[in-house]
């Protein structure tokens, strides 16, 4: 037993001392970050009005979106979403799926130690036998080794593990952005679905008073105090309100079947709205801070920092493979022909076979190799500074609406009252036989079509605070991150 503790000892002694030969450091070039290629300040000028939206009291990168979607059935929508959605499943997945990957390639910078057993039995023939006699030979040896083991001198497998790390991390503001995406859609799928149920609503009393209107004329034309023109007019305004009875039927079926798909579950009837005007303070109003604040913390441009980091890593094994590789193989252990005589002095065994590779010549490959590594360092930087370009516009459109959008709505509202009060004249007029019928027609077409305008600005206004919290880079922290 003592002889066996020393030789764990002396093991455990030799491993460390592996270990810190191999070093810290690795031969990437020291990265970075890239200034923004976009303006200090949002864009300004009539489009670009402040809105009344009070300054929030934290980054809206930690603003959960509980704090931001305030109806009640939006909110158990979201929650539902978030536990079903198949992509954000996948996007979860992924994050395991790397995580592994980076542990694996984590495991490189240490020894492997196994443990092994073997016994072999051998006949020799009396020819080759020293006595000349035949002989049977028996062996065993136990013992523990370190296959394969790399001293990372130049931080070749160092810097391949930061490659992971970054492709990991990668993932996670992947999973961060396709979440985010997600509670946006079904916001937007939530109020969309709730625009076209009142649409469909508008169409169905719409409908009702034109029948109405239709029967009404009919019974005059019969009499001959409305002529022929005057009944076909209202005949075709009762078949348009049928066709938009059926199209907006159609766009509900569609937005429902749409939202059962983005939520990944059948949605109780409960949660679904009936009417835009029932969630017009649905979601809360924001204002941006900075742009190089807010946009170098959406997770789609730290996806791509993330990832430029990895190919910047990836220079680093790329120079490192012109430097020699030392690798080691050992073992220590006991052995003997007698199974009962592994413990005894002196059936102590050892190997040591350090192996060094110096590249002399391989007809440019390395060079190829360290040249493909910096090219995708370069192109990755790219793709990390049009990330931040984008962010920066799809920032920007959602501003230049929400400067105007409140005046629209008002615009929209105001124009509703002026033609309702038409309709209202125009009808009055024409049942005393002041006016023809046509005038009442206009003024009724008016009136529809503007509250229809009303309904849709309305959806626009609140899509557009949904989309101004997406592309801030509002919705949650990252966590769970591996120690380096």
């Amino acid at each position: 037993m003592k002889q066996k503790k020393r030789m764990t000892t002396a093991l455990c002694l030799s491993l460390s001392t592996l270990v810190s030969l191999a070093g810290c450091t690795t031969m990437a070039p020291t990265y970075s970050q890239s200034a923004a290629p976009v303006p200090a300040a949002w864009p300004s000028g009539p489009s670009y009005q402040t809105g009344a939206a009070k300054p929030l009291q934290k980054p809206l990168a930690d603003i959960a979106w509980q704090e931001f979607y305030l109806d009640g059935k939006l909110q158990k929508l979201i929650a539902l979403a978030l536990k079903n959605n198949r992509d954000l499943r996948v996007a979860a997945l992924n994050i395991e799926h790397f995580r592994a990957l980076y542990q694996i390639q984590r495991s490189a910078l240490f020894p492997q130690v196994n443990a092994n057993a073997s016994g072999t039995f051998q006949r020799i023939a009396e020819d080759f036998s020293s006595t000349g006699l035949p002989m049977n030979i028996h062996q065993y040896n136990i013992g523990l080794g370190v296959s394969s083991y790399e001293l990372d001198l130049f931080g070749r497998v160092r810097s391949l593990k930061d490659q992971a790390l970054e492709q990991y991390l990668a993932t996670e503001q992947a999973q961060r952005s396709v979440q985010i995406s997600l509670v946006s859609q079904i916001a937007v799928g939530y109020l969309t679905l709730a625009a076209d149920r009142e649409l469909l609503q508008l169409a169905q009393e719409t409908l009702k008073t034109q029948q109405t209107t239709y029967k009404l004329i009919g019974r005059r034309f019969e009499v001959g105090s409305s002529s022929e023109l005057d009944l076909k007019q209202a005949q075709t305004q009762v078949n348009t309100s049928q066709v938009d009875v059926a199209r907006f039927t159609t766009l509900v079926a569609q937005d429902e079947n749409n939202l059962n798909l983005v939520v990944g579950s059948p949605i109780p009837v409960g949660l679904l709205p009936q009417a835009l005007s029932e969630s017009l303070t649905a979601v809360k109003d924001v204002a941006p801070g900075l742009p190089s604040d807010v946009l170098l913390r959406r997770p789609d441009v730290l996806q791509a920092e993330d990832l430029l980091k990895g190919f910047n890593a990836n220079i680093g094994a790329a120079r490192a493979a012109f430097f020699p590789r030392i690798t080691l193989v050992g073992s220590i252990g006991a052995g003997s022909n007698e199974l009962s005589g592994l413990f005894k002095s002196g059936s102590d065994v050892w190997t040591f076979a350090p192996q060094i590779t110096l590249p002399i010549f391989d007809s440019g490959a390395r060079s190829a190799q360290l040249k493909v590594a910096e090219v995708d360092r370069d192109i990755a930087v790219a793709q990390y500074e049009k990330a931040i370009q984008t962010a920066f516009r799809e920032v920007a459109d959602a501003l230049a609406q929400r400067g105007t959008i409140d005046q629209q709505v008002a615009a929209q509202q105001a124009l509703t009252d002026a033609t309702a009060a038409s309709y209202r004249l125009s009808q009055a007029r024409y049942e005393k036989g002041i006016d023809s019928y046509l005038n009442a027609l206009d003024s009724q077409r008016s009136l529809y079509s503007a509250q229809q305008g009303l309904i849709t600005i309305r959806l626009t206004r609140l899509t557009n605070m949904v989309t101004l919290f997406k592309v801030l880079g509002g919705g949650g922290k990252i966590t769970n991150t591996p120690q380096t």
